[in-house]
C-alpha cells in the first residue's frame, strides 16, 4: 500500500487530497503545518508526501530539506498555487522528484505519485543492499560475474523498466556493456536498444536524431525523420556521455522523462515515446550541475538509480574472468602474456584489455599469445622480449584478417576498421617488400 502525506494549510485541499488517496487504496494522513508535516513524516514514514510551497510557519523549501535530511529516500512533490520558476527549480536541486501547479488534474496526480513512489521503493532497496553490501554494491561485473549484490542491482534496474539509470565510470569500464545487459534483462528486451552518444553532434543535429524532424526544418531537412526516440518507443535509448548533451537539448530530454512527450524540430504535432532512458557519463554531473552546464532537475531525473562501475585496476580479481570472456574462440595464453596482464595497469579499463586481447589474437596467427603480441609498454611486461615491430604487426593483421575472410578486400577491411582503399595500399606496400 502506498502511503501519503499531504502538507498544506488550506484545509480543503487537504480533505480532498485525503479523501481521493483513500478512495484509490493509498494510506492517506494530512498536517496543516511545516511542524506537524515533519512530526507525521517522522512517525508513519510515508512513501510520498505532498507539500505545499508555502506554509503558515515555514517554506515548503525548509520543510523540502528536513525531510530529505530525516529521510533521504523520501518522495517529494511540491503543490503551489503560484507559477515560480525559480522556486522549481530550487525545489529539483533539492530532490524533489516533481513540482505541480494547483488546482491539480487528479488524474495526473495519481500518476505522480504512483510514479515517485515506485522511485521510492527503489531507493529503499538499493540502499538496503549497499548497506548489505557496501563495497560489492559499486564493483561492476564480468561477463558471467558471481558478484551477487551488484547482479542484484541490474536485476532490480531491469525489473524496472520505467526507471531511469545513471551509468557512472571512467571511459572503457564498460557502461555501454552494463546498459544492454540491463534491457536484455529486462521486459523490453524484445524491442529495440538504441544507443546515441551526445558528444558525437552538435545541438541542431542531436536534436534532429533524438527527436526527428520536419521537412524543412534546416537547410539539408529535405523530408521528414523519425527521432531515435521514436525508434525505441517501448524499448531502450542509451545516451553515452550524457554530460556531453548540449544544454538546448537538455529541457527537452527533460520533458520526455517527465511525462513522455516531445515535438520533432521543427514541428508542432506533441509525440510520444515509451522508451526507457538509460544514460552514462565519466564525468561527475554534480560538478558540471554546478558549473551551470548540466541542469540539476534532469540530473535528479537521471540518478533515481546510479549505477557507479570502478576502474579496472581496481577490480582485479575479474582479470581471469574478463580474460576468458573476450579472447577470440580458439586462442590461447601463453604463461608470460597471463603474467604480463596481471601486472599491467590498464588504465584504458574493460575496453583496452578487449581490443589488446584482439589483435594479440591476430598477431599471433593460431599459436598460443606471448608477451610480444600484446604490445603492451616494456616497464608492463615480466620480461624483456623484443616487442613486435608496427610494421610487423599491421603485416600479421592484414595477413590474418585476408585468411580469415578468404581473400574478401570488403570484409577484411571491415574487420579491419580501415576503408578498403587504404587495405589495398596496405596490400601493395606489402607485395612491393
Amino acid at each position: 500500500m502506498i502511503s501519503v502525506l499531504v502538507v498544506d494549510d488550506d484545509r480543503t485541499v487537504r480533505e480532498t487530497l485525503a479523501d481521493f488517496f483513500d478512495t484509490l487504496g493509498y494510506s492517506a494522513r494530512t498536517a496543516a503545518t511545516a511542524s506537524e508535516g515533519r512530526q507525521a513524516a517522522a512517525a508513519h514514514a510515508p512513501d510520498v508526501v505532498l507539500l505545499d510551497l508555502r506554509l503558515p510557519d515555514a517554506s515548503g523549501l525548509t520543510l523540502l530539506e528536513a525531510l530529505r535530511a530525516d529521510d533521504p529516500e523520501i518522495g517529494v512533490i511540491m503543490l503551489t498555487g503560484h507559477a515560480d520558476v525559480p522556486s522549481a527549480v530550487r525545489a529539483m536541486q533539492q530532490g524533489a522528484l516533481d513540482f505541480l501547479e494547483k488546482p491539480m488534474d487528479l488524474d495526473a496526480l495519481d500518476a505522480a505519485v504512483t510514479r515517485a513512489a515506485e522511485l521510492v521503493r527503489l531507493r529503499r532497496e538499493v540502499s538496503l543492499l549497499r548497506a548489505q553490501h557496501p563495497i560489492r554494491a559499486r564493483v561492476a561485473p564480468g561477463p558471467d560475474s558471481t558478484q551477487p549484490s551488484l547482479e542484484r542491482l541490474i536485476q532490480l534496474a531491469a525489473a524496472n523498466d520505467d526507471v531511469p539509470v545513471l551509468i557512472v565510470g571512467e571511459t572503457g569500464t564498460g557502461k555501454g556493456y552494463i546498459a544492454r545487459r540491463i534491457h536484455e534483462r529486462s521486459a523490453r528486451s524484445t524491442q529495440p536498444f538504441v544507443e546515441v552518444n551526445g558528444a558525437s553532434l552538435n545541438a541542431t543535429f542531436l536534436e534532429s536524431e533524438l527527436f526527428g524532424h520536419e521537412r524543412g526544418a534546416f537547410t539539408d531537412a529535405k523530408a521528414a525523420k523519425r527521432g531515435l526516440l521514436e525508434v525505441a518507443s517501448r524499448g531502450t535509448l542509451f545516451l553515452d556521455e550524457v554530460g556531453e548533451l548540449a544544454l538546448e537539448v537538455q529541457p527537452k530530454l527533460l520533458k520526455v522523462l517527465e511525462d513522455r512527450t516531445f515535438r520533432r524540430l521543427g514541428g508542432t504535432a506533441e509525440m510520444r515515446s515509451d522508451a526507457r532512458v538509460l544514460a552514462a557519463t565519466n564525468k561527475p554531473l554534480e560538478d558540471l550541475t554546478r558549473d551551470g552546464r548540466f541542469r540539476a532537475d534532469l540530473y535528479y531525473r537521471l540518478q533515481v538509480l546510479t549505477l557507479a562501475l570502478p576502474p579496472l585496476r581496481d577490480r582485479r580479481d575479474e582479470l581471469s574472468t574478463l580474460v576468458t570472456a573476450f579472447l577470440p574462440r580458439g586462442a590461447q595464453l601463453g604463461p608470460d602474456a597471463h603474467a604480463a596482464i596481471a601486472q599491467y595497469g590498464w588504465p584504458g579499463n574493460v575496453r583496452e584489455l578487449k581490443n589488446t586481447l584482439w589483435r594479440a589474437a591476430l598477431l599471433a596467427e593460431g599459436s598460443p599469445i606471448q608477451v610480444r603480441h600484446l604490445s603492451l609498454p616494456q616497464s608492463a611486461t615480466p620480461s624483456a622480449a623484443a616487442p613486435v615491430t608496427l610494421a610487423d604487426a599491421e603485416r600479421a593483421a592484414i595477413a590474418s584478417a585476408m585468411r580469415a575472410t578468404n581473400g574478401n578486400k570488403v570484409r577484411a577491411a571491415q574487420l579491419l576498421g580501415i576503408a578498403r582503399s587504404t587495405l589495398l595500399e596496405k596490400l601493395k606496400r606489402v607485395d612491393d617488400h
